[in-house]
């Protein structure tokens, strides 16, 4: 990009940005012409997608700021009093907001409520923190027609980001994600009004403790055993910890009024946006966990569990027999509460006719095999929990299936129907109530899962990523999909490749007869899928959150005999067969640069 260009883009932004701290950033790279920084900041502009944005925060069109956000929220607004010309005429459309413990959470919240505010748009304004999934369930409580989350999930601290939510307490989607951001790009001035102006008018309302009590409430009424709870919690300690973010205050307490014994981790416990004691707040990676785990040990807890920032993932870890904390992956956990909720549904007689599990596509097959012994359907869907929440919606209003359990392998669950995003609470109340079950069965959840594998075969997966960043970024990444595509891939890990499923083309084949191609039902996605002779299936696809590129393995190896023996051969033929594809995907990645 030109000199020139850039420059005039920044002197625009200068211009435009009310918030001091932004535009002195910029205004100091002007005088000090770092030309390098500025293009960086300046080359594009952080587009509002299909959830909402996500950036790195600072000053400039390419960066999360509080101009880029007031314009997001002026076109979703236009966008909403289109959409409900009724309630806009009649002054009763309404938006809710929350946000999590990123920096700068305050200023992008507020001025979100203001821009609502302005535009004749109610917004009620969380007080303080909350989790994502409780801002889903506001959404519905309220009669809000949508919501935004100002978080970065589990992103590394110089984020933040803004999720859109739409009237089902769901992220948009299609057609409304589309025509959001046509509003969006087609903003040419913003309302603003001040915020005690607002509040004082009753256009800006603040909500707590009457949401909050509700969303405790309605976890725990989705439990199955309440009475089982009550005689055995008091005999399980549990560590958690909220990893710096929103997920303390409803974790502590509804696992509380349930007699766990719930010890968090004190340096984690508090909202901070710098993350001090993590490099990420993920608790899909085992560095996060490590306070938690080392507490546990010191404790002799029974499980460990862990919230990312905004509390919509859930991560754990159990002892094993010699007392050595095993970290539990996301298919694996999602695998042990697919069982558990299926079973006492059937158990009680809850389960609903034509029911239905829905899993992203990137999701190991374990729980197919699960759905398949209770005659449950399963239902695939894109990558992204607001696909999930969209199958469900659509399965609501046409009657097809009655959803039964949603999950996603990156730690994402939905144990209930009044939430239409992943919900980290109350799949930490659901995973308390199932390892106590499991308990007074004699087994712990490590037990039982690898009874399951001896059921099941066995399920083993990898998770390979590479970060591109940059302006050159995106070019590689795209070249690295562009090449998979066009050259393919005949085998991996000595396995062939007897199907692929390309996304994007929304197409399947199998390689050996390509005209041959079966249609695929979902929208067009970035994604590729190699499936293996034997079953195991190798997923390729650029992050949509962050600058990298992402490898999925979901293998599985038959279990010849119901034997310990026999699992322990599995998991080492699983173990080669993940590591030999996984090298032949490293070597793809270095060969990109």
């Amino acid at each position: 990009m030109e000199e020139k260009e850039i420059l005039e883009r920044a002197a625009k932004y200068i211009a435009e940005e009310k918030d001091d701290s932004f535009r002195k950033e910029v205004e100091d790279l002007v005088a000090k012409k770092d030309m390098a920084e500025l293009e960086d900041r300046f080359y594009q502009s952080l587009e509002f997608g299909t959830g909402g944005l996500r950036g790195v925060m600072g000053g400039g069109t390419n960066r999360m700021n509080t101009l880029n956000i007031s314009k997001a929220t002026q076109g979703l607004a236009n966008y909403l009093i289109k959409a409900f010309p009724e309630e806009a005429k009649n002054g009763t459309l309404s938006a809710c907001v929350a946000y999590d413990s990123r920096h700068n959470h305050d200023k992008f919240s507020d001025i979100t409520a203001r821009v609502f505010a302005a535009n004749g748009i109610k917004a009620y304004l969380f007080t303080s923190l909350r989790p994502t999934p409780e801002l889903s369930y506001a959404i519905r409580i309220l009669g809000c027609k949508t919501g935004v989350v100002v978080t970065a999930s589990h992103n590394p601290p110089q984020y933040n980001g803004y999720k859109a939510y739409w009237d089902d307490g769901a992220q948009v989607v299609e057609p409304h994600d589309k025509g959001i951001i046509d509003e969006v790009n087609a903003v040419k001035e913003v309302k603003l009004i001040e915020k005690d102006e607002a509040v004082k008018a009753g256009k800006i309302v603040l909500i707590d403790k009457e949401i909050d009590e509700k969303f405790q409430a309605m976890i725990k009424s989705n439990l199955y055993r309440p009475e089982l709870i009550k005689e055995k919690a008091s005999s399980v300690k549990v560590v958690y910890t909220p990893l710096h973010g929103t997920g303390a205050m409803h974790v502590e307490k509804v696992l509380g009024d349930l007699g766990l014994n719930v010890i968090t981790v004190p340096e984690q416990r508090e909202g901070n946006g710098d993350f001090p004691t993590v490099e990420k707040p993920n608790p899909e990676e085992a560095p996060a966990l490590k306070m938690a785990v080392e507490l546990a040990e010191k404790e002799k807890a029974d499980v460990v569990m862990a919230t990312d920032p905004d509390a919509d993932r859930f991560g754990t870890a159990f002892p094993d027999k010699n007392g050595k904390y095993v970290l539990v992956s996301g298919n694996q956990m999602g695998a042990l509460l697919a069982d558990y909720v299926l079973l006492s549904k059937k158990e009680f007689n809850k389960m609903p006719e034509k029911p239905v599990l829905i899993r992203s596509i990137v999701t190991s097959p374990f729980v197919d095999s699960i759905a398949k012994k209770y005659n449950v359907a399963v239902k695939e869907c894109l990558t992204g929990f607001k696909w999930i929440a969209y199958d469900e919606g659509q399965m609501e209003k046409d009657g097809s299936g009655n959803y039964v359990f949603g999950l996603e392998e990156s730690y994402g669950y939905l144990v209930e129907t009044e939430v239409r995003d992943k919900d980290g609470i109350s799949a930490a109340a659901m995973c308390a109530e199932m390892t106590l079950y499991w308990a007074s069965k004699g087994k712990s959840l490590l037990e039982h899962l690898n009874d399951m594998y001896k059921e099941y075969g066995l399920f083993e997966d990898r998770a390979i990523s590479k970060y591109f960043p940059g302006v050159q970024g995106p070019k590689i990444m795209g070249g690295i999909m562009t090449k998979l595509r066009t050259e393919g891939l005949t085998s991996l890990g000595g396995k062939k490749v007897i199907k692929i499923r390309d996304i994007q083309q929304q197409v399947a084949f199998v390689p050996a007869n390509p005209s041959s191609k079966e249609n695929l039902p979902w929208p067009k996605s970035n994604v590729l899928q190699f499936i293996l002779e034997g079953g195991t299936i190798v997923s390729a696809r650029p992050s949509g959150t962050e600058p990298k590129i992402k490898f999925y393995i979901n293998s599985t190896v038959p279990v010849s005999a119901k034997t310990d023996e026999a699992l322990e051969e599995a998991k080492k033929a699983a173990d080669k067969l993940c590591s030999d594809i996984s090298e032949e995907i490293n070597a793809v990645l270095n060969a990109a640069g």
